[in-house]
């Protein structure tokens, strides 16, 4: 496999964000993988039923008889199956003695919704036990039989998961390597050092892996421990991401960990559906500021009055801000400075509180206005941004836009921050707000919330924002 240099051809509205709406790749066969158990496991656990009332004690009991008992009774087994985790791959499916702690558990609870049902009736412990019984044979069967065909497939080829390995020579552990190659179920496409995922080479990998419908990707921890975000790069193309086993202590948002043979792979799942969770943000993003915008029509004016009314200027302060991969904007705000704030600024550059100068912060700022103060103090001023939201340039959610004059003292590292699209409140504004006097540990939040992002941490940091502005929290 060959690369060349490139650079990246495609524009992608944001990092978190997939080109396309599609499917996990690889899902059709875990689906069919799961959806043959369950067929299957219903087919005997029915069949072990009616059969433990065929040969067990013969009794008078409504219960039994009724088919929705029945189905009250396979759909039980089947969700506690789901629950163990014994639909999933590998030795979970084969897990014979959680087949048999399943399935007692399912008993003692059928046992105990009879008597239940009907507490005065005679209940037939010998059907319970020979169901119970019956169920362990059956299913064990058909999982044993189920893996011994799954196993003549794929040593044909077939039904298998194409994978890709990426690791630099000094860094492959061949063990780890000549596991995964043993493995039937696996397909491998292909493997590349770390340079493939350098920036210049990155889209001509994943346009390889598209084309090769890789579904899964085996990485060297070291060799993507530096690369920051490039996991949302195969979460958004739908591959899911496993790490090659090291010595080295790591830690990977949305991670969980997979036995592979006796191994456990660090591993990040693709979604189910690709895109689908940022699409739901900005969503979420155009219909709350609309139905806000609307709402609060009757503060806006209020607000407007008050301005006018405290200070000579404008209602509204514009300023141009940083935002998506650097690209220059126009913030609004309610103005709370008076109409030269930021000609003055360069005289007050020696009172800045930040440590490390990148933002410009003083408590006691003499250009605030009266009614400034106020708007401040309940974040009153930041609602004009609610029409930056509406038009996409901003989200309610994100790392906060900053000036041309903070963004001038970036950092190399610090340019990350920009590839996400930036909001009105973030996961460092709910973490101390003003409080916060070192623009790295600011850095570090907003590294945070890229990396951990979910459609859940918006909604939690909205409520904590709620929560901050009423107790004025680190205000000022």
């Amino acid at each position: 496999m060959v690369y060349s240099n490139i650079s990246i051809a495609s524009f992608k509205p944001d990092l978190r964000s997939a080109k396309n709406l599609s499917i996990q790749r690889g899902l059709f066969i875990r689906l069919m993988r799961v959806v043959t158990l369950i067929f299957l496991d219903a087919i005997f656990i029915s069949s072990a039923w009616n059969l433990a009332i065929l040969y067990g004690t013969p009794f008078d009991f409504f219960s039994i008889q009724n088919s929705s008992f029945v189905l009250l009774n396979v759909s039980l087994t089947i969700a506690i199956f789901q629950t163990t985790n014994l639909y999933k791959a590998g030795i979970h499916r084969r897990n014979y003695l959680g087949v048999v702690k399943a399935i007692s558990l399912s008993s003692l609870l059928l046992l105990f919704i009879d008597f239940l049902y009907k507490p005065n009736s005679h209940i037939s412990y010998s059907s319970y036990l020979i169901y119970w019984l019956l169920s362990i044979v059956f299913i064990c069967s058909v999982r044993y039989l189920f893996n011994l065909f799954t196993n003549f497939v794929r040593q044909r080829g077939a039904v298998r998961h194409r994978i890709f390995i990426i690791a630099d020579e000094q860094e492959k552990e061949p063990y780890y390597i000549k596991l995964l190659e043993r493995q039937n179920y696996f397909a491998i496409q292909g493997y590349a050092n770390s340079r493939c995922l350098d920036l210049g080479n990155r889209e001509t990998t994943f346009e390889y892996l598209r084309s090769q419908n890789v579904d899964e990707v085996f990485v060297s921890w070291d060799t993507i421990k530096n690369r920051l975000f490039l996991c949302w790069h195969f979460y958004n193309a739908g591959i899911t991401l496993r790490m090659l086993p090291t010595m080295s202590e790591f830690s990977l948002p949305k991670s969980t960990f997979d036995m592979i043979g006796e191994v456990f792979y660090p591993t990040i799942p693709a979604p189910i559906i690709v895109g689908g969770d940022f699409w739901m943000k900005r969503f979420f993003d155009l219909c709350f500021s609309i139905t806000l915008i609307f709402l609060l029509l009757p503060v806006y004016l209020a607000i407007a009055l008050i301005i006018k009314l405290d200070s000579r200027g404008p209602i509204f302060f514009r300023q141009k801000r940083i935002g998506l991969h650097g690209k220059e904007f126009q913030i609004w705000k309610f103005r709370t400075m008076v109409t030269n704030a930021e000609k003055i600024q360069a005289s007050l550059e020696a009172k800045n509180e930040m440590k490390d100068g990148v933002f410009f912060k003083m408590k006691d700022d003499p250009r605030i206005t009266k009614v400034g103060k106020y708007l401040r103090l309940y974040s009153l001023d930041e609602l004009p941004q609610l029409f930056n939201v509406f038009l996409g340039e901003m989200s309610l959610v994100g790392p906060r836009p900053l000036p041309i004059r903070d963004v001038k003292k970036f950092k190399t590292n610090h340019f990350i921050r920009q590839e996400v699209l930036p909001g009105i409140t973030g996961l460092w504004q709910v973490s101390g707000r003003s409080n916060i006097d070192n623009f790295e540990d600011a850095f570090k939040l907003d590294m945070d919330y890229i990396e951990n992002w979910s459609i859940w941490l918006d909604l939690k940091i909205l409520l904590q924002t709620v929560k901050v502005v009423l107790q004025k929290t680190g205000a000022h």
